[in-house]
């Protein structure tokens, strides 16, 4: 009798540690929903801060961003902006020159394209045009800050609907006009409606031009 006991010692023992291991492995099923659970509470918050994308609007309009100096030339792209979404892009100036040519042919409508799909700025580089992606992309974010500048007053004007929300605000800089002595470039402000300062962010220089220049453009 006495032999029996070591025996039943270790079928206890052995049935022991089966139960225990049993418990272990149905709990674990239990731990990994709970993990998955708490996954799929995190993930409403993420989604919740995707619409957060849809930025501050843009006013109507036609704007042109700042000229962006590259490698190979300046780069200035024009947006035309209706309902508050971009209906057109363009480069009103681009490299112009020897290879430059066929680059700016083929990069330039690209790039115009990919602005009124992306509704923004966030938009690729198109392959073997980097400088004049990457002017394009300054100049476009310009254009886009002077529109929303333009479409805040809209926005946070009073809800009467009176005319104060047809009053554009912002600065819009028009295009570089060629002349034989060199380019100008009229930059304006707009607030309440009027234009309340003009400035040339471009206009002739060197010898006799820097006198007519600083003579000129002010009373202009």
């Amino acid at each position: 009798m006495r032999k029996s006991h070591p025996v039943r010692r270790a079928v206890l023992a052995t049935a022991a540690t089966v139960s225990g291991i049993v418990l272990l492995l149905s709990l674990k099923p239990a731990s990994d929903p709970g993990s998955a659970a708490a996954a799929g509470g995190a993930a409403p918050p993420a989604a919740a801060q995707s619409p957060q994308g849809g930025s501050q609007p843009i006013g109507d309009g036609t704007v042109t961003g700042d000229a962006a100096s590259t490698q190979y030339g300046a780069v200035q792209v024009r947006l035309t902006v209706s309902g508050g979404k971009i209906t057109k892009a363009e480069a009103v100036q681009a490299p112009k020159g020897g290879q430059s040519d066929r680059i700016t042919s083929s990069a330039v409508p690209r790039l115009n394209q990919a602005a009124v799909a992306a509704q923004g700025a966030e938009i690729d580089a198109v392959s073997g045009a980097t400088y004049t992606s990457a002017g394009y992309k300054k100049s476009l974010q310009s254009a886009l800050d002077k529109a929303r500048a333009a479409g805040a007053p809209e926005s946070s004007g009073p809800g009467g609907g009176g005319n104060a929300g047809n009053e554009q605000a912002g600065t819009v800089t028009g295009d570089a006009a060629q002349t034989q002595y060199g380019p100008v470039q009229v930059r304006i402000t707009v607030s309440g409606g009027k234009i309340t300062k003009a400035e040339a962010v471009q206009a002739p220089k060197g010898g006799q031009s820097d006198r007519i220049t600083s003579s000129a453009v002010p009373r202009l």
